[in-house]
């Protein structure tokens, strides 16, 4: 008994010291996001305490119609459902790491039969296990049994415990990417419908244009029917009309593919889209504060996934570091067993029961198990890149559209100067022309100019609000 004890120590103490040859794995360091800078523009200094990336959407946005827009898209776009469900599969994988922690229990019935040879061992046996007449074993031997299995595995090395923690995580960074998918939809509803209502704009400054163009015409044929002006300019304003009348059809089949890139977003079938152009180009883009940068880390969903991403695939590592270590099982069974169903009640005689434990671990050919390890570390190391990559993205997201916010208010101040100087010169050619002292092409390029310059007024509006949501979704706006 001595002997056999000390085979058992020593079998378990090799298995020990085998687990100590795990590998280590890479030591990661976060060093982007250790060096973040104090502020976005080292021009300017920005208040901690004044951040529009907290504000909730219903308060950011005031337009009716683009809050109806934004709770129908939060109801029914599909990429949004999807995402849902993406976090119900992570979170039946921590449920599943759980029960791992918990001894099995499992019940069962069994039944055989079994009949050895004469001339094997089990059938030539001794001599009390002859068959004779009148003796109660049967021949072939039957086997019925009934009751409860349980199988445990202990968690010595805390292995499982990390598994599941790493499914938390795991199940955490979905519900992240479910807000980020949250503010990614936001933004797209409402750049979409600042691009619509543009559309519109330009539809009508086009109609406005081509209704422009025709009393030109009008007036260019009277004129040469006077021999004041020649065909020329007749056929040259004739085809600035039918120039317009084109742009105007392509003007409308945007709208329309606009129309239904909403109707997609908000997963419905194509319909009108409520909406009030005629106050877009007096639209005021609400202010946006942008805190500082260290906020972004806790602000931005995108991140907050990409960290906790991170801490998962760090315990993955650590989970598949301890494979190396020895496990500890424990088997037990209870219930009744016979070998003839009449026997099954007869007490406690038909009672059979087990409880075992192993100890076991690898020892020669770990190949599989080093492979998973190093699998594990090198998305551990691919983790922590993503996290470096989502941070230095946010911060230059931040800071390039704050110096766009500047610059695109500055070009719409200009170009509304701009409109309004070739509004005046259009007024003043039309008059030099019906009085024969201007030639048609300066009415023409005149005409043109003022055209270009209200179609790009527009647009520049359409930047500047789709810029102030670019910056409030670039903050971590519009999931909370």
């Amino acid at each position: 008994m001595k002997t056999y004890n000390k085979y058992i120590a020593a079998i378990a103490l090799s298995l020990v010291l085998a687990s100590c040859k795990a590998p280590m794995a890479t030591v990661i360091k976060d060093e982007v996001k250790e060096n973040i800078p104090q502020n976005f523009n080292q021009e300017e200094q920005q208040d901690a305490n004044n951040n529009s990336g907290t504000t909730p959407w219903r308060q950011f946005f005031t337009d009716p119609n683009l809050v109806s827009l934004i709770e129908t898209a939060l109801k029914n776009n599909q990429e949004l459902m999807i995402t849902l469900q993406e976090i119900e599969i992570a979170k039946s994988g921590v449920l599943a790491k759980k029960g791992r922690l918990t001894p099995t229990v499992s019940a069962g019935i069994g039944a055989g039969v079994t009949k050895a040879g004469r001339y094997t061992s089990e059938g030539a046996g001794d001599a009390s296990t002859e068959i004779e007449p009148g003796k109660e074993m049967p021949d072939p031997l039957g086997n019925f049994e009934g009751g409860l299995m349980a199988n445990w595995e202990v968690d010595i090395w805390k292995k499982l415990k990390t598994e599941k923690e790493s499914a938390v995580a795991h199940y955490l960074s979905t519900v992240e990417g479910k807000n980020f998918v949250l503010s990614n939809l936001i933004e797209e509803v409402a750049d979409n419908y600042y691009d619509l209502l543009a559309l519109d704009n330009q539809l009508d400054i086009i109609q406005q244009y081509i209704k422009l163009q025709q009393k030109a015409l009008e007036i260019s044929k009277i004129q040469k029917e006077a021999a004041a002006a020649t065909e020329l300019a007749v056929k040259k304003f004739e085809a600035e009309l039918a120039k317009s009348k084109a742009s105007e059809y392509t003007i409308r089949q945007s709208i329309t593919e606009k129309e239904n890139q909403i109707n997609a977003l908000l997963g419905r079938y194509p319909q009108p889209i409520v909406r009030t152009k005629e106050s877009f180009m007096s639209t005021i883009a609400p202010t946006v504060y942008t805190g500082i940068p260290s906020q972004l880390l806790a602000n931005r969903p995108d991140i907050k996934q990409a960290e906790l991403e991170l801490k998962s695939s760090k315990l993955d590592v650590e989970a598949a570091r301890k494979e190396f270590y020895p496990s500890l099982e424990i088997s037990a069974t209870l219930g009744l067993e016979a070998f003839k169903p009449s026997y099954l009640v007869k007490l406690p005689e038909s009672i059979a029961s087990s409880l075992a434990g192993e100890l076991a671990g690898p020892l020669i050919n770990k190949s599989a198990i080093k492979a998973n390890f190093q699998t594990a570390d090198a998305r551990q190391i691919q983790a922590l890149y993503e996290y470096d990559k989502t941070i230095l993205n946010a911060y230059l997201d931040v800071a390039n559209l704050m110096s766009k916010v500047k610059n695109i208010d500055q070009y719409y101040q200009l170009k509304s100067q701009e409109t309004k100087a070739l509004d005046e010169s259009i007024d003043i050619a039309n008059q030099l022309f019906r009085n024969s002292r201007a030639d048609y092409l300066e009415v023409l390029l005149n005409q043109r100019d003022a055209l270009d310059a209200k179609m790009e007024l527009v647009e520049a509006k359409q930047k500047q609000l789709s810029t102030v949501v670019d910056i409030y979704k670039s903050l971590g706006g519009g999931w909370k």
